[in-house]
């Protein structure tokens, strides 16, 4: 939602990251406690790849919650909004009605309305069934729900809390919950208040289960979220794992996908599969260092549900491990064993080229244009790299592990 003008138009122009403020309210004095405040991380999806909002100065766009329920408020506050009499018939970013197309309805613009709804709460039930209780070590009890849309009330709870996706999850999207192959993991902060029972939403995980023939399902993690003002406590590795130990029951699941997952999610992945991979034989010490094999798979995808890459990457990642790296020969055999596996496409590429080079099926130019030519030192430097950010992020999990 960016405009060209003047120096002075852009005294107008506010980055809708900044101005979009997150909250849980829990009680009347939270709706001003600015340091509950959380901003989103991604607002391409709703204000454009420029992420920026024009007409306004100092700009805020309050967009509260109660935790239970997740009532809603949207409240738009800024210091001046630019007059399209004075500058030429340009007109402010229409930010209300930007923001229909996302939050359902039922929100409040009134405060007052909104404070009362928060002061005066009503009884809430997590959905669901409860699979999991987690006490943290700051003495916070954590519970995790599995639900689906048939349960009373959840489709128009799920209106309000899949619009956190927008927000955190890069080219998110709304999902079809009418479609009954969806499963939901809700996690909640449970705590007793003068004698009451109080229920807030940390986090929650989307899973779609699709069909495998002949008679198996490969449920697919799609959405995955702790909010951010309850990150790095762990929650996000007791969702997991209690998903896993949920699907494990489960004996027609052939394995568990992850659908475009982050970095972050890829870490937490691998740092749960990890784990839960050093309780087989066949990852222990030193038999990890012997060679890589279809039992090995076949054992991960029986027991830990996971497919073919993600058990080669736990395997590269628990072998590094244990690989003695001031040993060069046992350092330098892991290494090779891990660029073979990168190099792989590389080469089946060039092989596939060769072939249609042969068959005259595509000219030099073509091939050209199809495979720009790399030298082989240039091959070599970008494997290495390639290999050095590989090694770093196993790094990262190694350390991980060790404080478990």
């Amino acid at each position: 939602m960016m405009h060209n003008g003047t120096d002075e138009l852009e005294e107008f122009v506010c980055s809708s990251e900044t101005a979009l403020q997150l909250k849980f309210v829990g009680s009347k004095e939270d709706f001003e406690n600015e340091e509950l405040i959380f901003h989103p991380k991604y607002t391409h999806q709703v204000f454009g790849e420029k992420e920026k909002i024009f007409g306004y100065k100092n700009l805020k766009i309050k967009l509260y919650y109660t935790p239970d329920h997740l009532d809603t408020y949207l409240g738009i506050d800024y210091d001046a909004r630019i007059d399209p009499i004075k500058h030429k018939g340009t007109k402010p970013d229409d930010i209300f009605k930007t923001l229909l197309k996302y939050i359902p309805e039922g929100f409040s613009i009134n405060q007052d309305q909104f404070i009362s709804n928060v002061i005066q709460p009503r009884p809430f039930t997590p959905f669901g069934e409860l699979l999991h209780v987690h006490m943290s070590n700051e003495g916070k009890k954590y519970e995790i729900y599995k639900t689906d849309i048939t349960a009373p009330g959840f489709r128009e709870y799920h209106e309000r809390l899949q619009t956190f996706v927008l927000w955190f999850i890069d080219a998110a999207s709304f999902i079809d919950v009418d479609d009954e192959k969806w499963s939901f993991y809700l996690v909640y902060e449970k705590s007793v208040i003068d004698g009451d029972t109080h229920y807030m939403i940390v986090g929650y995980c989307t899973i779609y289960y699709y069909y495998a023939y002949p008679d198996k399902t490969k449920p697919r993690i799609s959405q995955f979220l702790i909010f951010p003002p309850y990150q790095r406590r762990g929650l996000g590795t007791q969702l997991l794992q209690t998903i896993y130990n949920d699907i494990l029951l489960d004996k027609s699941v052939l394995e568990v996908l992850v659908e475009d997952p982050s970095p972050e999610l890829t870490a937490l992945r691998d740092y749960v599969d990890c784990r839960n991979a050093l309780q087989l034989p066949c990852f222990q010490s030193p038999l990890i260092h012997q060679s890589y094999s279809h039992e090995i798979e076949k054992e991960c995808q029986e027991k830990l549900k996971i497919n073919k890459h993600q058990c080669r990457r736990v395997y590269e990642i628990l072998r590094l491990q244990v690989t003695d790296r001031s040993n060069s020969e046992q350092y330098y055999k892991f290494r090779v064993f891990v660029k073979n596996r990168l190099n792989g496409p590389y080469q089946k590429q060039q092989r596939d080229l060769d072939r249609l080079r042969r068959l005259g099926v595509m000219d030099h130019t073509e091939l050209s244009v199809a495979a720009p030519l790399t030298s082989k030192e240039d091959r070599i430097r970008e494997l290495q790299q390639i290999y050095e950010e590989l090694e770093s992020e196993y790094q990262n999990i190694i350390e991980k592990l060790a404080t478990d």
